[in-house]
């Protein structure tokens, strides 16, 4: 079934392409609309720019939550459950498409969609926004343009129906969760399950970053929740080195200590990420100003340096029998 008719809105056009079932859901502030989307250019070929199932699950958006693309609101009103729905929208409602795809994309990518971004006023921002990472986002910043966006509603749910996801909460209910989840992630640690323990202190983290942005970098507001992000992040490269994952602790330790180039912990975690990835010179400089930061910790970096110079001596005469054993393949024939 396709009928195409205008929405109560200027430069929105509206044709349903799959009829949903029982009335028009009656949306509250607070309200979790769970949908799948895709997102056309009004050319020729239709090129898609966006699709939601590529990433596997739905989107979420919270009504009256402010979401950037506002037209969206509006468009998702106007459907029934299971419908499928096709809408053009002009350029006037299409301008904030890049910077909000570019925010989704990084979250489908497992990134922090605010990273990068700077404490400024909104003209501040608009250069920090000259380019989104994406070149045919790009394309959309420096020309707006009209599009099309392909629907589908699976479901509306009262705001008691849910539990809410961290990004939709306000000021204080975050702060209320950052607790939370450091201690289940602390629970996890105690039951090894470190994956999920690693997830639990990343979105703690990334809930305090969202409201760093607002603050200004170093002033009290700011350094009272970097205070919270500090321990938390040391938290996950704990996790990711049980879990193997050397680099990630490399780059976040890394990170934090650029901002903190006091922390003995942070020290401490790198210098076992570089031991066990063979950068002998990095993990002894590290270990050492551990126990130049903190003497408590001097007989922890002894056992660690005593165990390098193990690991290291015994790769030494691994590499020269596998050299050893090379030549003398060459040497043969």
């Amino acid at each position: 079934m396709e009928e195409t008719y205008l929405l109560n809105v200027e430069g929105v056009k509206k044709k349903i392409l799959h009829g949903g079932q029982g009335e028009l859901p009656k949306l509250q502030d607070g309200s979790k609309i769970t949908f799948h989307f895709q997102t056309l250019k009004d050319d020729f070929e239709r090129t898609v720019i966006d699709d939601s199932r590529e990433a596997g699950i739905p989107m979420e958006i919270i009504v009256g939550k402010m979401f950037k693309i506002e037209i969206w609101e509006t468009l998702l009103s106007s459907m029934r459950i299971g419908e499928v729905a096709e809408f053009w929208c002009d350029a006037t409602h299409t301008g904030m498409y890049a910077l909000v795809s570019r925010g989704m994309r990084r979250i489908a990518e497992g990134q922090d969609p605010l990273e990068g971004q700077k404490h400024r006023c909104g003209m501040g921002n608009m250069f920090d926004y000259h380019s989104t990472g994406y070149d045919d986002l790009d394309e959309l910043q420096r020309t707006p343009q009209p599009l099309i966006f392909i629907m589908e509603l699976f479901r509306v749910e009262e705001p008691s129906a849910y539990k809410r996801d961290t990004w939709a909460m306000n000021k204080e209910e975050k702060l209320a969760a950052v607790p939370v989840l450091h201690s289940e992630g602390n629970r996890l640690v105690l039951r090894k399950e470190f994956g999920q323990a690693a997830a639990k202190y990343q979105e703690a983290v990334i809930c305090l970053r969202n409201l760093q942005a607002k603050e200004k970098p170093w002033e009290e507001g700011w350094l009272k929740l970097e205070s919270l992000v500090t321990p938390l992040v040391l938290n996950y490269c704990q996790c990711q080195l049980e879990l193997g994952e050397y680099y990630e602790v490399l780059e976040h330790t890394t990170e934090l200590l650029q901002k903190h180039n006091d922390n003995a912990k942070a020290y401490f975690k790198r210098a076992k990420a570089h031991a066990a990835v063979w950068n002998e010179r990095e993990a002894r400089e590290d270990f050492l100003r551990v126990a130049h930061l903190d003497p408590s910790m001097a007989a922890a970096v002894k056992k660690e340096l005593k165990q390098l110079g193990e690991r290291m001596r015994k790769k030494h005469v691994e590499d020269r029998k596998r050299y050893q054993g090379l030549f003398q393949a060459r040497r043969g024939p």
